[in-house]
């Protein structure tokens, strides 16, 4: 369902992400889908508006099944969505008299949108991990070459000489920011996501608010009260919020090949060339700088995805599934280009830049 470019090309190494790249994949976003009708089922059960035979029957198969998916590919060139055909095929495996008992009052919009805010909690679990890791390997740079002389350069050009502790201190004031506003960022995308055809939750009455509470402890998402089929300034701020990371640590990359441009820095196992044995390459710091303008791209289109027609729109529901997969991935392969950057280096300072001793002092 979700694709990146990148994937399975020589430049995957530096500019994808496997672990992120399966959270989007099509076989992991069908199973989400599965496992919203299994909540929905055992949700509409607890409230009395199907039977439990009728919970059994049911679950027995979504626990067992497997997608047809190449009938899923084709349908969903037709539907534009593959719910659909993936309703149509449940129904058929569950059979009668259950079958029509499916998906009651529920929508593709349910199933697609909730199966991408589990997505998004595991990629947030991920790169949560992936960011605390990567500023204890800056902190320990920090400790290691803090009080070494760097020339310190306004404009590109030598200012006055600086301790390593500086700039490096940047950098974790950038990421710490980053971590600091990420709960909030990350808590208001893992939300359910349940409003049926027009979002007004009409076809479940009085009991829409058990049902709702009871997917999402189900699913372990947060149930906010209302759907969210047309307000996706949640996706957009969560999307801008990858970008200002990947833009944090191009900063820092960009500073890493300059350094290494001045031998101010000096990696284990540098990129080689193939015409110029004696270069030593900062291709992982390049590699930040390149994915932190490939999201600063990219998170445009997701403010284009707020302009959602009335209660749903084709269109720009549909530009989401291609960009935002893209900007998760991008943003996991920085954090991890960032800490195999930072765990090759060897050396921090300039030796033509001399810091005096009461410099040292503070």
């Amino acid at each position: 369902m979700f694709v990146y470019p990148i994937n399975g090309s020589p430049l995957a190494g530096l500019f994808s992400d496997p672990e992120l790249e399966q959270v989007f994949a099509s076989d992991s976003m069908l199973e989400r889908m599965i496992r919203f009708e299994a909540a929905l089922t055992r949700a509409l059960g607890s409230a009395g508006i199907v039977s439990q035979d009728c919970v059994s029957a049911t679950l027995e198969i979504l626990n067992t099944f497997r997608v047809d998916i190449g009938r899923i590919n084709a349908a969903t060139t037709r539907d534009g969505v593959p719910v659909p055909e993936l309703v149509k095929q449940l129904r058929e495996a569950i059979g009668p008299p259950h079958d029509k008992e499916l998906h009651i009052g529920s929508t593709s919009q349910d199933l697609v949108d909730s199966a991408l805010a589990m997505a998004l909690r595991e990629t947030n679990s991920i790169i949560a991990d992936r960011l605390q890791a990567l500023m204890k390997i800056f902190e320990s740079l920090e400790r290691e070459f803090g009080r070494n002389a760097l020339m310190g350069r306004t404009r590109m050009q030598d200012a006055m000489p600086i301790k390593g502790s500086d700039r490096i201190g940047g950098w974790l004031r950038a990421l710490d920011r980053a971590a600091r506003r990420f709960p909030i960022v990350r808590e208001s995308v893992e939300v359910l996501q349940f409003g049926g055809p027009v979002g007004d939750r009409r076809k479940w009455g009085a009991d829409s608010k058990a049902v709702a509470e009871r997917i999402a402890e189900d699913l372990g998402l947060k149930e906010i009260g209302f759907a969210w089929h047309s307000d996706r300034g949640r996706l957009a701020e969560f999307a801008a919020w990858c970008s200002s990371l990947t833009g944090s640590l191009g900063k820092i990359g960009q500073d890493m090949a300059l350094m290494a441009q001045m031998k101010e820095v000096r990696f284990e196992g540098a990129g080689t060339s193939s015409a110029m044995p004696h270069k030593s390459n900062p291709i992982r710091a390049e590699a930040m700088v390149t994915l932190a303008r490939y999201n600063s791209v990219l998170v445009s289109g997701m403010f284009q995805c707020l302009v959602h027609e009335q209660e749903r729109s084709g269109s720009a529901w549909a530009l989401e599934w291609m960009i935002l997969p893209q900007i998760c991935v991008a943003t996991g392969a920085s954090l991890n280009s960032a800490a195999a950057m930072a765990r090759s280096i060897c050396r921090i300072s300039d030796e033509s830049a001399t810091i005096t001793e009461s410099d040292q002092q503070t």
